[in-house]
């Protein structure tokens, strides 16, 4: 046993631990076990595997999740492993742990994304204060997508010209000069104005304008002009 015994007190909410995942991949029987036992002891569902390869065949479910991650394995090594997941897009958070680490190697791993590196043996409570601040960054994370997800709908909800009216507010236009860019009408403009602000459930200017950066979406002028006007007052007239 290599998990050296302590409080086991965490901030991980017991009653989090079914919506989270806490992967371990370990070649050592013993230390898998222990770890597996030492989350559930607190909640979490934890899932081992003695090599990457098995890890990587495995459903991942779309919730919060972290990865603790032995460094050297059986025929592959954690650090290379790490930047396949890398380079595949998963941005899972890792926790590296070794009986062989040293300075080089950690910041290696760190400049890489790894959220913590523990030499073995480690007291049980930090490698469970690594874990909850793990899940808590991959909740963040998970919660950042989803609301571009969401902020994406909105945008393609938007009719064409709604979404040319609302390019030309981010870059600072006033509704007579949108008007005469697109050959509408002034009250026509303000129309599709207010059906932007409602579909995108934007409050102000200013938050069509972080909206819009939050999107990648490149304005008229390639860039927001909307800071030398008073946008909260200015969000359906002139």
């Amino acid at each position: 046993m290599r998990v050296e015994p302590g409080s086991a007190a965490t901030n991980v909410d017991p009653a989090d631990g079914p919506e989270s995942i806490v992967y371990v991949i370990d070649d050592d029987d013993a230390m898998r076990i222990a770890l597996v036992d030492l989350l559930q002891s607190i909640g979490l569902r934890a899932l081992a595997f003695p090599s990457c390869r098995e890890f990587s065949a495995c459903h991942k479910d779309d919730v919060p999740s972290c990865l603790i991650l032995d460094v050297r394995l059986h025929g592959e090594t954690g650090l290379a492993f790490q930047e396949e997941l890398v380079k595949s897009g998963i941005r899972m958070p890792i926790i590296f742990m070794t009986g062989y680490g040293d300075v080089a190697m950690s910041v290696k791993a760190m400049k890489a994304g790894a959220v913590d590196f523990l030499p073995k043996p480690f007291r049980e409570q930090d490698m469970l204060d690594a874990v909850t601040d793990a899940l808590t960054c991959d909740s963040e994370r998970l919660a950042a997508q989803r609301a571009l997800a969401a902020l994406r709908a909105c945008y393609v909800s938007l009719r064409p010209r709604e979404q040319q009216v609302m390019l030309f507010v981010v870059d600072g236009l006033m509704n007579k000069e949108i008007a005469r860019e697109l050959n509408l009408s002034e009250i026509t403009v303000k129309i599709h104005r207010a059906q932007v602000m409602r579909k995108m459930a934007a409050r102000s200017v200013a938050d069509l304008v972080r909206m819009t950066e939050s999107l990648g979406i490149e304005t008229p002028k390639g860039k927001p002009a909307w800071a030398a006007r008073d946008t909260q007052a200015n969000d359906y007239g002139e």
